[in-house]
């Protein structure tokens, strides 16, 4: 459908896919592996790249002038040539392909960026979009009820375990043959609903909680949800609890207090404060009655906090081993050293971190671009949003929120590699530069006017 549409020159008919397609992705794909379609999946594996660079193509092809751009265009371009001389020459000790996979990994988004970049927002009905992250929401949160009800992962039914053995070399792990991050200390399942796993299910949710909170924000700062809104934003709660992803769960809450902050509404920084003392309070009772209550969700709480629990130790751990990677290294190991393509090839160094990801990988040159072009997306997405109205509002309050949103994720996780996650986060990215870009030369244009 998707791309019926955009050859058809309807090329907001991308983001049909980017939303449900994306979003349920490997579950479809080990429901293809599931029915015996295995010699199938490599040609679904590769369609979103092709549909992601047939728009970007398009949109080149059909440019009525060159445009002008913006300082994050070329930290975005910088951060895509850097990585590819890492990708073409013998830098480390990954094979030629193993550099490409890991290019891809590492850097598709730029692709995906640019997308959105040179696409025009007056040809994009946008609240339509964001409504779809809405109905994707309520979808979420009803599988993940089932889930719950049942006490069952949907991903033990639909050939998960198998899938990812077979295409991507890891086995099957944890006590319920899924993998370790389905569960956590305690014996507590983790729920992932029809996303990947729970970290993408967590992440996903932060996304879903910025467009809606985007969508139903009027241009005079009310907030104003209509029973579709506040059941997504319902089912948004639910999935954060049950996703049990404590980075994502703290930047939950994060998001609705950047929002009171920049919409000036004192009643819920105001609530937010006074719960964040009577959570002091209480994690201070904890600490002092720790020895005579530590089972159960309070030795979850009370382990993550000390980082004595196995996961914050292999955070930590996994931490020291990149920051000492980029220190004896600071140019880098070699693409494919660090991330998903060097833990499939069983030779991963630091990672669940894609800050240090990028830096073990590319060195500290190609971490500052990065990093760069992050925190200029927040200070440019504040500096506009109170100069824009309708849509163009909408996508300017969802980019910064997404962006605190991601920002602590991004510590503990490799967000990039979730593709529902990148390509909603990045072509939207891209479409934010392109509505100021056009405002640009508007202004321009009309003081030449007069």
């Amino acid at each position: 459908m998707a791309l019926r549409e955009v050859i058809k020159g309807n090329r907001q008919g991308v983001l049909v896919f980017l939303i449900f397609g994306l979003s349920m992705y490997t579950t479809a794909m080990s429901v293809a592996f599931l029915l015996g379609l295995k010699g199938f999946i490599p040609v679904f594996q590769y369609f979103k790249e092709v549909l992601i660079i047939s728009l970007f193509i398009l949109n080149i092809v059909t440019l009525k002038y060159l445009p002008r751009l913006h300082l994050i265009d070329y930290a975005v371009l910088g951060f895509l040539l850097y990585t590819f001389i890492y990708a073409i020459l013998p830098i480390g000790e990954e094979s030629f392909f193993n550099r490409l996979l890991a290019f891809k990994s590492t850097s598709f988004f730029v692709v995906v960026y640019f997308a959105g970049r040179l696409m025009d927002i007056r040809t994009i009905y946008i609240s339509k979009y964001f409504n779809y992250i809405v109905l994707l929401t309520i979808a979420a949160g009803v599988v993940l009820l089932l889930e719950v009800i049942f006490n069952q992962h949907l991903q033990t039914i639909t050939g998960f375990a198998d899938y990812v053995y077979y295409f991507f070399n890891f086995e099957p792990s944890g006590n319920f043959g899924l993998s370790w991050t389905f569960e956590s200390e305690g014996g507590y399942k983790r729920f992932a609903s029809f996303f990947a796993n729970p970290l993408e299910h967590a992440s996903a949710t932060l996304l879903a909680l910025s467009v809606i909170i985007a969508l139903f924000t009027r241009d005079d700062n009310r907030f104003k949800p209509n029973s579709m809104g506040m059941l997504a934003l319902g089912a948004s709660f639910l999935s954060i609890v049950f996703a049990l992803s404590r980075a994502p769960f703290v930047s939950y809450f994060l998001i609705i207090y950047v929002y009171a902050l920049i919409t000036k509404k004192k009643y819920i920084t105001h609530t937010v404060h006074a719960a964040f003392g009577l959570a002091g309070i209480y994690l201070i009772y904890l600490f002092t009655k720790f020895g005579d209550n530590n089972s159960g969700i309070t030795e979850v709480v009370m382990n993550t906090i000390d980082f004595s629990n196995p996961s914050s130790v292999g955070h930590l751990l996994e931490w020291a081993e990149g920051i000492l990677a980029m220190i004896e290294k600071p140019f880098g190991l070699g693409l494919g050293t660090s991330g998903r393509v060097a833990g499939s090839l069983g030779e991963n160094v630091g990672g669940e971190n894609q800050y240090i990801i990028i830096g073990v990988q590319a060195g500290i040159i190609a971490l500052f671009l990065y990093l760069s072009v992050y925190i200029m997306l927040i200070k440019t997405s504040l500096k506009w949003l109170p100069k824009l109205r309708g849509k163009e509002r909408q996508v300017c309050m969802a980019v910064l929120l997404i962006k605190i949103g991601f920002f602590i994720p991004l510590l503990t996780s490799e967000v990039e590699s979730s593709s529902y996650i990148s390509y909603v986060n990045w072509f939207l990215s891209g479409l934010l530069i392109s509505i100021i870009m056009q405002f640009k030369i508007a202004q321009i244009q009309q003081a030449h006017d007069h």
